[in-house]
């Protein structure tokens, strides 16, 4: 009786990734924000422009997702041109030298019906740390209206600390505290389609 249980969890789970399916990106309806700290009275907002991913995963069960995110650092924008030359310098992200940024997935749990966490290896300027998404949403697919696919969205976030990674550059203010916080909240609003035909 026991093997017969095992057997059939086994099935269930392999029947659960069996139907996990692959996802294109729609950047033109997703973004990549972050959000941080600044003069520490104050939070300042940016994303990046460039961007590109897949992902596989079955909208009934968000444990089976995987997902592979390449940005390309150059396209930040805070909407503020000197600012953004300095984030592509040395200081920050020296894009020169280290012009992507890049996720890899490794493993994804489902904790209620479209909400999961999804961890995986996170690379900014050439250092590679472990980070965990907290992922809602892409539990509903809805036929695209124009036809051939069927569209999921939701979003994916996650707070990193940047001197884990190296970007490191800020200054102390005369009154106490930094001009830049260490702490810098991602956010990423992802919409994926799926052709039918």
């Amino acid at each position: 009786m026991k093997t017969l249980k095992l057997i059939a969890l086994g099935l269930v789970i392999a029947g659960a990734n069996a139907f996990a399916a692959d996802w294109n990106l729609d950047t033109g309806h997703s973004s990549v924000n972050f959000a941080v700290k600044h003069l520490v009275v104050s939070t300042t907002r940016g994303e990046f422009k460039d961007y590109a991913g897949t992902a596989s995963f079955n909208p009934a069960d968000l444990s089976t997702m995987q997902a592979n995110f390449t940005v390309q650092v150059g396209s930040v924008d805070t909407r503020d041109e000197k600012r953004d030359g300095h984030l592509k310098s040395a200081d920050f992200f020296d894009v020169e030298k280290f012009p992507t940024m890049t996720f890899v997935s490794k493993s994804a749990k489902q904790t209620a019906p479209g909400k999961a966490t999804l961890t995986g290896d996170l690379t900014i300027r050439g250092v590679t740390k472990g980070v965990t998404f907290e992922v809602e949403g892409f539990n509903q697919e809805i036929p695209s209206p124009w036809g051939g696919a069927v569209v999921t969205g939701g979003t994916a976030k996650t707070t990193i600390n940047r001197q884990d990674f190296g970007v490191s550059w800020n200054k102390t203010l005369d009154a106490g505290g930094l001009v830049v916080g260490d702490n810098v909240d991602v956010e990423l609003e992802l919409e994926f389609n799926r052709p039918t035909n």
